[in-house]
């Protein structure tokens, strides 16, 4: 099967605890068919009056996300095909703003480009040791425009700089700890369950309407981002139909 094709989507809802888990065999990397899905899985629990708070989760124990399909992306033809892709990633992040439950961010392993990006739009990320951050876009000739507001809300525009510019560079997990992108990192992937099982066995037990109150509050300011990721997809679609992106990516796919 062609890696655009495979990778899934999965949840589960258990006492008022709704789990995401996102599947890829390359590291955890989102092509389009995923990154739809877990918008609309993550759109879908926001209605669900079983899930009062929502877990985001990879598997395996390694990569968290790799970012965006090389595969897919060296497949783009024109701008139309380039921004449908791009506005895959700007989706899910709405989909996060938009949800009225909380969204745990469970962070086990290093994170790329999109994968940080997803980690910046849950409520309250936690993450273990491993969980290192980099984002590469620039190293292939694109720039993280989609996720840039997203990780830029988190963070800050000084640290989300460093990160776009230090493009081939990783920050250790307790970097983003400091910044603030993780609230907490822990030593062992056992350690951060438990963390994650305390903290949404509290919050399936408050009150949902506060809840929901405390998440707008949270997201005031982002009301323009259905249009401003929209025009940013646009500008990464533009860039990856450049030849430097194109030999750039596929350099990295040979090593």
């Amino acid at each position: 099967m062609n890696a655009i094709d495979q990778g899934d989507v999965t949840y589960t809802i258990e006492n008022g605890i709704a789990t995401v888990q996102f599947y890829h065999p390359l590291s955890n990397s989102l092509p389009g068919k995923v990154l739809a899905k877990l918008a609309n899985t993550i759109t879908a629990l926001g209605s669900n009056n079983d899930a009062v708070v929502i877990i985001v989760r990879s598997e395996g124990d390694r990569a968290f996300c790799a970012g965006a399909s090389f595969d897919e992306l060296v497949a783009i033809e024109n701008l139309a095909k380039g921004t449908v892709f791009f506005s895959g990633f700007a989706n899910v992040i709405n989909a996060c703003r938009k949800c009225p439950k909380l969204i745990i961010g469970r962070v086990q392993g290093k994170a790329v480009g999109g994968g940080v990006g997803l980690a910046a739009a849950f409520d309250y990320t936690l993450a273990t040791v491993q969980a290192s951050v980099k984002l590469s876009e620039l190293a292939v000739g694109i720039g993280p425009f989609v996720v840039g507001p997203a990780v830029e809300r988190k963070i800050g525009l000084s640290a989300m700089s460093q990160l776009a510019i230090d493009a081939t560079e990783w920050q250790s997990a307790k970097w983003a700890q400091g910044k603030v992108l993780y609230t907490n990192v822990y030593d062992t992937v056992e350690e951060m369950d438990a963390a994650i099982d305390n903290l949404a066995q509290k919050l399936k037990n408050s009150n949902p309407e506060a809840m929901r109150l405390l998440k707008e509050v949270f997201w005031r300011g982002t009301e323009d981002w259905d249009t401003l990721l929209s025009e940013r997809a646009a500008i990464s679609g533009q860039l990856v139909l450049s030849d430097f992106t194109k030999n750039a990516i596929n350099s990295f796919k040979a090593k």
